[in-house]
């Protein structure tokens, strides 16, 4: 299970850093606003509270001051106040009451609702009445000569306060709409601006995936960006200064592999060629002496001599492949069509070799030359012996940009000589081919056959 979910999670497409970027900054920002529209509707509902109370205060003291001059003049002080005096003070949503002190109501005063009040939606509604409980009435004593005569009765008409407040809350989103989408946008440039030299790290990136150790990154102006752009370079030196001491080893070890197979050559040539030259010149005397005086041993002495040319043949090709033809002299053209005449001439028709040459092959140096044909020569060499073909196709096409050298055959190979790793042959070419800064690919197709492909730079070559 979990190796499954980290394979749904690499496949999941990756987000733009800058719109994620921007993403959360809206998403903090839109908290913000919200809290700012929260703070507002407490203040609001604050706000009326209040206006509702000093509207009461002042109801308490006109209806106080009222009474205090029917006593001085007389008049019963159970004469209902006059509320209309007051009523120029009140807010539109307003009412305000006078109560005795039996809490009978003597006289009221209702303003109406603003004709532009917006109708608030039925679930800002709900919730407004279930935070702030809107429409509670507010109460001030109304005392003359200190004894209370009653109360004075303050009240905002809750759909009256539930619209007004709509309104402002409303307004307030618009604007925190329109500021968001700004600062979306403003966000989202600068950090565009900001992150554009990660696009030269990509490029450089992908420049050093694709085995070019050359790129570098400039410096730039954010600290972080500048730090990634020296270890990128630090990086890129060390590899490519690494990458030209492999080679130089690699060249190195394929002389020594070279000089060793010269020698080896010799040594054969000297001691084993010498050896078998010898021994089919004294089977043949013996051939002839049995042939006179004992003619039951002459088919053992032919025997002999059978199987000492045999092994001179088998030793003529072994020195082949060790020591190949001079390719500085004969050219590379030359040196491969007399490997795919041998190779012909080995097989006598049981595998059917055929080469084809394109280009300046004979202008190349002479490293380049040998290397190629070494190449070549394992690769005939592991077709011939491992693949069972009926064809081998061996082609060079030395062009302007690479040099693309092809083993192609029909055979069915082992598994194990399926990959360019399973033997010291092509591990061998691998290391020539990496030593000219070129590539090696190697495939099998599903029919039948393989295919081994080797790259050079035509550019690197002649430098």
């Amino acid at each position: 299970m979990r190796q499954a979910s980290n394979s749904v999670a690499s496949l999941a497409p990756a987000i733009d850093l800058k719109l994620r970027l921007t993403l959360r900054v809206a998403t903090l920002a839109a908290v913000c606003f919200i809290a700012v529209a929260a703070y507002a509707l407490f203040d609001s509902d604050r706000i009326a509270k209040a206006k509702a109370s000093r509207i009461a205060e002042i109801v308490a003291r006109d209806l106080s001051l009222q009474q205090s001059q029917a006593q001085w003049l007389s008049v019963s002080i159970n004469a209902t106040p006059d509320l209309q005096g007051i009523a120029a003070l009140m807010e539109p949503g307003l009412c305000i009451a006078y109560r005795d002190n039996a809490g009978a109501f003597r006289q009221g005063v209702c303003s109406g609702a603003p004709a532009d009040e917006m109708a608030a939606p039925e679930t800002f509604a709900a919730l407004y009445r279930v935070i702030f409980r809107p429409g509670e009435p507010v109460s001030m004593p109304v005392l003359v000569a200190g004894s209370p005569r009653g109360r004075a009765v303050a009240t905002f008409d809750v759909a009256a306060q539930i619209g007004q407040s709509w309104r402002e809350v409303s307004h307030l989103l618009a604007i925190m709409a329109f500021a968001l989408a700004g600062l979306c946008l403003a966000v989202y440039a600068a950090l565009a601006r900001a992150l554009r030299p990660t696009q030269a790290i990509q490029v450089g990136l992908k420049r050093l995936a694709a085995n070019d150790l050359s790129a570098r990154l400039p410096c730039f102006d954010l600290a972080e960006l500048s730090a990634i752009s020296g270890v990128f370079n630090t990086l890129a030196e060390r590899l490519q200064a690494a990458l030209a001491e492999r080679n130089a080893l690699t060249r190195k070890l394929i002389e020594v592999q070279d000089e060793e197979r010269l020698h080896l050559a010799r040594e054969l040539h000297d001691e084993f060629g010498q050896s078998l030259t010898a021994i089919a010149a004294q089977a043949a005397s013996a051939a002839h002496t049995a042939e006179r005086e004992c003619p039951p041993l002459y088919e053992e002495c032919r025997g002999i001599s059978r199987t000492t040319a045999g092994l001179m043949e088998t030793l003529r090709g072994a020195l082949v492949r060790l020591r190949p033809p001079d390719v500085e002299e004969l050219g590379l053209t030359v040196s491969l069509e007399s490997l795919v005449a041998s190779w012909n001439g080995f097989e006598k028709g049981r595998t059917r070799f055929e080469i084809a040459v394109t280009g300046e092959a004979d202008d190349l140096p002479p490293g380049v030359s040998a290397s190629l044909y070494r190449i070549a020569q394992e690769a005939i060499t592991n077709a011939a012996k491992h693949a069972q073909a009926r064809c081998v196709q061996l082609r060079l096409d030395a062009g302007d940009a690479d040099i693309v050298l092809t083993v192609e055959d029909d055979g069915e190979a082992a598994p194990a000589s399926l990959t360019p790793n399973s033997g010291m042959g092509l591990l061998g070419m691998q290391e020539r081919v990496a030593s000219l800064g070129g590539t090696l690919q190697f495939e099998r197709r599903e029919a039948c056959g393989a295919r081994l492909v080797a790259r050079i730079p035509a550019m690197r070559v002649e430098a």
